[in-house]
């Protein structure tokens, strides 16, 4: 087991000539390896300061790739330091009003006959302005 850091300790080391990873509750000085790293320096300052284990695992490394992570271990995280991850809990379910059935006949109908009278009356002054000219 090596060192203990803090969040904060491992966000101060956010550049191109000090750079610090948190991957798996575990902090590795990634720095001599920026020039070499596959996909560019970029990806690896830009998951700095924060718990890059998602960032990681996203992209599908090898497990060549992963023993070489151990020749940069240098420490673990105070877990008590990282912010817990908030659960999504969905809103309770409304439970809407009970409405009554024959409501719902009423508003079927009134959806199908108003198109219709509408229509019906289109036709009509269509019909009276065509026969009167």
């Amino acid at each position: 087991m090596g060192k203990l850091f803090t969040l904060a300790e491992i966000s101060e080391h956010n550049s191109k000539k000090d750079c610090w990873l948190l991957i798996n509750g575990k902090v590795y000085d990634v720095t001599k390896f920026l020039d070499d790293h596959p996909g560019g320096d970029d990806v690896l300052l830009t998951a700095t300061g924060k718990d890059a284990t998602d960032d990681f695992e996203d992209v599908g490394h090898s497990s060549s790739a992963r023993a070489t992570m151990d020749e940069f271990f240098v420490g673990e995280i105070d877990s008590s330091t990282i912010q817990s991850k908030a659960q999504y809990t969905p809103p309770p379910k409304q439970t809407q009003p009970v409405q009554d059935k024959s409501s719902d006949l009423i508003i079927k109908l009134l959806q199908f006959l108003v198109p219709l009278l509408i229509l019906g009356l289109a036709f009509g002054v269509r019909f009276y302005t065509k026969s009167s000219a």
